[in-house]
C-alpha cells in the first residue's frame, strides 16, 4: 500500500510528491497524458518561483525578465498607465518545461511518476482509498492511506469524491507569436468583461497573446479581435479553464485538494503556480498518511497562508469592472513606480508601496 496516490503532475502535484517523498513517504503519481502537454498556462511567474525548483532550473528556463507593465483601457495606441520597479519583478519562463523539471525533481527524491495513465475511479473506504488507472499495460487498481487531487480545474479526483466545486471558472485561450522581442513590459489591457486580455514578450521564444473571461461563444471572438488589434498572426493556440474562488473544503475523509483542483490562484490574475506549490509544501508539512484527521491541518495551514491574499485579490479584481472614468483615476493614481509584489496583494499597504506612491 502506498502512502499517497497523487493524481496529476503539475507544478502543485509534482512538488508535493517531492517533498512527500523527501520525508520517506511512499507516492506514486500518474499523470493522465505526457507532463508539461497540452500547455494550458502562462509562463508569467514572480521571481519567487525558483525557490521551488531544483538546481539550474532558472539557466535552463529562463526567457525574459520583466520589470513592470503597462495597463490601457482600450487597445495598443491607447493611453498607458505603467507600473513598474527598478529590479526585475518577474520573469518569463519556459512552462512545459517547468513541469517536467518539477516532475524529475519528483522522481529523484523517490517518488515514482507516470505519465500516461489515466485515473477512471477513486474510492475512499474507511481504511484506505482505492484509485483505478488506466495505463499501457491495461487497467490497474492501486490501494493507498491518502490521495492527493493535484488534476486541474475538472479534478477527477473532486468529481469522484463528491469535493465542493470552485467559486467560479474562467475560460482562458493562450497564443503564440514566434517573431522575438525582448521588451522588458508587459501590456494588460482591462477590455474583456470582468477580466483582461494581455500581451507579454518572450525574449528569443517570441510573444504571447492571452486572454481570459466567463466561459462562452465570444471568447474566441473577443481573442481573435485582441491579437487582430496589434497586427499579430498567432500559432500554437491553446485553451484552458482556470478556476477561482476556493470552495468551502478541500479536504474529504482520505483526501485532499492541491492547485488548480482546490482553485488556490490569484483571482485578480489567474495565476497559481506558486500558490499551488505554497499549498503543497504545507499539505506535505502537515498531513499524515497514517493518521487522516491531520488533513484538517493541511486545510488550516494553506488557508492561513494564502486566504487573506485571495480575498484582497478577489477585491482587486472587482475593478475591472467599474465604470471607465473610476478605472482612469485609480489606474493615474498609482501608476508609476510600485513597492508591490505580483502574487501578494496585501503588499499594496506596505510601507515600500506607501514609500514608491508618495516619494
Amino acid at each position: 500500500m502506498h502512502d499517497f496516490v497523487v493524481v496529476g503532475a503539475g507544478p502543485a502535484g509534482s512538488r508535493f510528491a517531492r517533498r512527500a517523498a523527501e520525508i520517506g513517504h511512499d507516492v506514486v503519481v500518474f499523470e493522465q497524458g505526457m507532463i508539461g502537454e497540452p500547455l494550458a498556462c502562462s509562463g508569467h511567474v514572480s521571481t519567487d518561483i525558483w525557490a521551488f525548483t531544483p538546481d539550474g532550473s532558472r539557466d535552463a528556463l529562463l526567457q525574459n525578465e520583466i520589470y513592470g507593465a503597462r495597463f490601457r483601457l482600450g487597445g495598443p495606441d491607447s493611453e498607458a498607465y505603467p507600473f513598474y520597479k527598478e529590479s526585475v519583478v518577474s520573469n518569463v519562463i519556459d512552462r512545459v518545461g517547468l513541469d517536467r523539471r518539477l516532475a524529475q525533481a519528483a522522481r529523484g527524491a523517490g517518488a515514482d511518476v507516470r505519465d500516461h495513465h489515466t485515473v477512471t475511479a477513486v474510492e475512499e473506504h474507511r481504511d484506505r482509498v482505492e484509485v483505478t488507472v488506466r495505463g499501457s499495460d491495461g487497467v490497474e487498481t492501486h490501494e493507498a492511506r491518502l490521495v492527493a487531487g493535484a488534476d486541474g480545474p475538472r479534478s477527477k479526483v473532486r468529481s469522484e469524491l463528491g469535493l465542493p466545486e470552485p467559486g467560479e471558472t474562467l475560460h482562458g485561450v493562450l497564443g503564440f507569436e514566434a517573431s522575438p522581442d525582448d521588451a522588458d513590459f508587459v501590456d494588460v489591457h482591462l477590455t474583456v468583461p470582468g477580466f483582461f486580455a494581455w500581451r507579454i514578450p518572450r525574449g528569443e521564444a517570441g510573444v504571447e497573446y492571452g486572454l481570459a473571461a466567463s466561459p462562452g461563444a465570444e471568447v474566441g471572438e473577443w481573442f481573435e479581435a485582441f491579437t487582430d488589434s496589434y497586427g499579430a498572426t498567432t500559432t500554437n493556440r491553446c485553451s484552458g479553464l482556470i478556476p477561482v474562488g476556493p470552495p468551502e473544503t478541500v479536504t474529504g475523509g482520505r483526501a485532499f485538494l492541491v492547485g488548480d483542483a482546490a482553485a488556490q490562484t490569484k483571482p485578480f490574475t489567474g495565476g497559481g503556480i506558486r500558490y499551488g506549490m505554497l499549498a503543497a509544501d504545507r499539505a506535505a508539512e502537515t498531513v499524515d498518511p497514517h493518521d487522516p484527521a491531520t488533513l484538517a491541518d493541511y486545510e488550516s495551514a494553506w488557508r492561513s497562508e494564502l486566504g487573506r491574499e485571495i480575498r484582497l485579490g478577489a477585491w482587486i479584481r472587482r475593478g475591472y469592472s467599474l465604470p471607465q472614468a473610476i478605472q482612469r483615476l485609480g489606474l493615474g493614481l498609482f501608476s508609476g513606480e510600485i513597492g508591490v509584489h505580483m502574487d501578494e496583494p496585501s503588499t499594496l499597504f506596505s510601507r515600500e508601496q506607501l514609500r514608491a506612491m508618495f516619494f
